[in-house]
């Protein structure tokens, strides 16, 4: 996927140029080609394919995404300097955000805009003369991202406009969320039973949509509404695919050495090169100041360093401190941050910054390159082992749940036991505590605070307030295109 999609993307991007919802929608092709005429050819079917992935590595989809997920949660402050993108990144930290705030319509756009470059090959490819199997495995692939898209804006915003058509009305309504979910169920569905497992591409295809990705994908949603006996039969049928394992060491599930390896279900390629063919998510994170490696931002709280168990190797290989050598690079951080913020004399924030995202190289364009994880092994074996416990099946939850612990322990005995305990609520605690820490700044913690009901005691303290903030506001600058279309989630 690093080389053909981007450069089949550089073909066609003149076809799906888009800004806000209302505003792609409406707006003509800009180019030679327009989308009365496009696609109509095999290679065309491939170029829109390739276009719809695209969406998942624009800097739109980063840049709103990336505080919503972490800086939202107890795992991450907006850090940076503290001034820089106070008033833009720092209001999500806090809860104080706005219906105008930064962000929100720039991730909104980014994912109808992949919706949009999803529905021109979901509609038009299958009437496209070329090889059956072929064609379907373009429009499953285009499927899967269409409710990955879907997934992120209902997660976020609730219900929001259904689009599934290159011709939609000019003023589209919101669709309930139970109406969304039905189409992204329908979508992940569809791919599932015509996409390939992963074994079957080539080197030149690694990062396409797979069976696996589609079936992880169903075993999040479903774990995301409660309905635990489908989330278990996906996230079992993946993991009885005998497709993926855990990497030997831990630190490779995210870094340059797992790129598409065993434990990858699905990740956004990318190349150290900037545009299109970046991914400006880690350069977002990277270490700043020297080495200069990114801005800084999402910063590792103080609550998830100390959240980790005694020894867990997983908190040197989630967390960059200052002094610490990686690559043979001393990292010296920021000047003009402080190493310390101390709040009536204790401590709240030290400089460090997220190693998940750290990318070997000389320079902040390196970090462009890095390969985000969007669905790993490790996350399925724990949704299996959350939805299996909530199913009253605790024997063979501890099974999937001690899997992951084997893993990070890395052989020492000494750390990180097996847990045993069975008891429903407490082994639940367990589950939820392990995600934590397995999945630390990959964007899961904001979520499972919210779908387990657990947000207003965890971030009450930080701004959350109960009825108000599961949901973002939906952008107003959406709403006043929609002139009334569009209806303000409640308390916003």
């Amino acid at each position: 996927m690093k080389t053909k999609i981007t450069i089949s993307f550089l073909l066609v991007t003149s076809l799906f140029v888009a800004t806000g919802c209302e505003d792609f929608l409406q707006k003509d092709p800009q180019g030679e080609l327009t989308q009365e005429a496009f696609p109509v050819t095999a290679s065309d079917a491939l170029l829109a394919t390739n276009a719809v992935y695209v969406s998942i590595r624009n800097w739109a989809y980063h840049s709103g995404g990336y505080p919503i997920l972490d800086i939202m949660s107890d795992d991450a402050h907006k850090g940076s300097n503290p001034n820089d993108q106070l008033p833009t990144v720092g209001p999500y930290e806090t809860f104080s955000h706005t219906t105008t705030q930064d962000g929100l319509d720039r991730w909104w756009s980014a994912l109808y805009e992949g919706i949009k470059r999803a529905n021109v090959v979901i509609e038009k490819v299958p009437s496209i003369d070329m090889n059956v199997e072929l064609r379907d495995r373009y429009v499953a692939e285009a499927s899967f991202l269409r409710g990955l898209y879907y997934f992120d804006l209902v997660r976020a915003f609730g219900g929001v406009p259904k689009v599934t058509t290159t011709t939609p009305d000019t003023k589209i309504p919101r669709s309930t969320a139970d109406e969304i979910y039905a189409l992204i169920i329908s979508d992940l569905e569809f791919a599932a039973q015509h996409l390939p497992e992963k074994s079957f591409y080539g080197a030149d295809d690694a990062g396409r949509a797979t069976r696996g990705a589609a079936k992880a994908l169903l075993a999040r949603v479903y774990l995301f509404r409660g309905d635990f006996e489908n989330a278990e039969d996906y996230a079992l049928e993946v993991i009885l695919s005998d497709e993926y394992d855990l990497e030997p060491v831990f630190a490779d599930a995210n870094g340059k050495n797992g790129e598409h390896g065993v434990e990858s279900v699905f990740e956004i390629g990318a190349m150290e090169v900037e545009g299109s063919g970046g991914n400006q998510y880690a350069n977002t994170q990277g270490v700043r100041g020297s080495p200069n490696r990114g801005w800084g931002f999402n910063r590792p709280s103080l609550n998830l360093r100390n959240s980790f168990e005694p020894g867990d190797p997983r908190l040197d290989a989630t967390i960059i401190d200052l002094g610490e050598t990686l690559d043979g690079i001393l990292i010296l951080g920021d000047g003009t941050t402080p190493d310390e913020v101390i709040v009536d004399g204790i401590v709240t924030e030290v400089e460090c910054y997220n190693q998940k995202v750290w990318y070997p190289g000389t320079n902040t364009i390196t970090q462009w390159g890095h390969n985000r994880r969007l669905i790993r092994y490790a996350d399925v074996l724990l949704m299996a082992a959350e939805a299996l416990n909530e199913n009253n099946k605790p024997g063979e939850a501890l099974n999937y749940l001690n899997e992951v612990r084997r893993r990070a322990r890395q052989g020492n005995n000494a750390i990180l036991p097996d847990v045993t305990v069975t008891e429903k609520t407490a082994l639940r605690q367990a589950i939820l505590d392990e995600r934590r820490h397995e999945l630390a700044l990959e964007g899961h913690r904001f979520w499972d605070l919210v779908r387990t009901g657990r947000a207003s005691t965890v971030l009450g303290p930080l701004g959350f307030e109960a009825g108000k903030h599961e949901l973002l506001p939906i952008p107003q600058n959406e709403i006043d295109i929609s002139q009334g279309s569009l209806q303000q989630n409640p308390k916003w």
